[in-house]
């Protein structure tokens, strides 16, 4: 597809009619893929005795807090790489390959029998995810990027949230007589897949400033410790970091009390 005209990176000033619309039109298309993106992969955690009883050879409780605590470490080193890939590549295909990817492992996370094949499926699930977010935001924010872009990242993020209440109730699933843990992977991996397709016609990429700046990019190197000598940047990880940590708490709790 052609590239937007350069009117397009700034919406802050009486953008057009046609150019608000496609970057609103990316927040929704983008809307199903943040949820999903977070949907699949929580809903694990929650069905997991079903999980455990279909799967012997996971065994103990210390394997299956392995499990998932594998899924975290390979998505937390490979985002900054997803966000390298985005900084240099599309970011349109960045996010339809990880779609279609990710949704891949979904589907292939029901059909596992092993707990090795779990943690395979896991791990590759981690990789594949850790593209679609630094993509999804930057994308999102060369459209809108004045007065309405806090508020476009904002409805991005209710996704992510949806994302994670509806995966809460996967034990549900997984114990309906008629469905069970595999049909909920089943479903959302196949619905990813499918939804990838269209969504590479239809998302479109953005000229972006510093190709029409001709800014030099800065390597990878020099962006890290710029980054740490960014006492906002500190300040945010610290903020993400303590509510994760109080959710893992309170989680810890809940299942203890469960097990008693």
């Amino acid at each position: 597809m052609p590239p937007l005209p350069d009117t397009a990176l700034d919406l802050s000033h009486s953008p057009s009619p046609s150019l608000m619309r496609m970057a609103w039109r990316v927040v929704m298309l983008l809307w199903p893929v943040a949820l999903l993106n977070y949907l699949d992969r929580h809903m694990l955690a929650s069905m997991k005795y079903s999980v455990m009883d279909q799967i012997p050879s996971i065994g103990t409780e210390a394997h299956w807090g392995f499990m998932l605590g594998q899924f975290k470490w390979v998505y937390a080193f490979l985002s900054p790489i997803g966000g390298y890939v985005a900084d240099r590549f599309s970011r349109r295909l960045t996010i339809c390959g990880s779609l279609f990817v990710w949704s891949g492992m979904t589907w292939w996370t029901g059909h596992v029998h092993t707990y090795q094949d779990l943690l395979w499926a896991r791990s590759l699930m981690g990789i594949s995810e850790a593209f679609y977010i630094p993509a999804a935001l930057a994308l999102i924010t060369d459209y809108h990027t004045g007065r309405t872009r806090s508020r476009a990242v904002g409805l991005h993020q209710i996704a992510i949230y949806f994302g994670v209440i509806i995966g809460g109730f996967g034990g549900y699933v997984a114990d309906a007589p008629t469905l069970g843990w595999r049909f909920a992977f089943d479903v959302c991996g196949i619905f990813g897949m499918v939804y990838a397709i269209p969504l590479v016609f239809l998302l479109r990429d953005a000229e972006r400033v510093e190709e029409v700046a001709g800014d030099p990019k800065p390597s990878p190197g020099r962006a890290v410790v710029a980054l740490l000598g960014n006492v906002s940047f500190i300040l945010l990880v610290l903020y993400f970091t303590l509510p994760a940590l109080a959710g893992w708490v309170v989680g810890r709790i809940a299942v203890h009390d469960g097990e008693s």
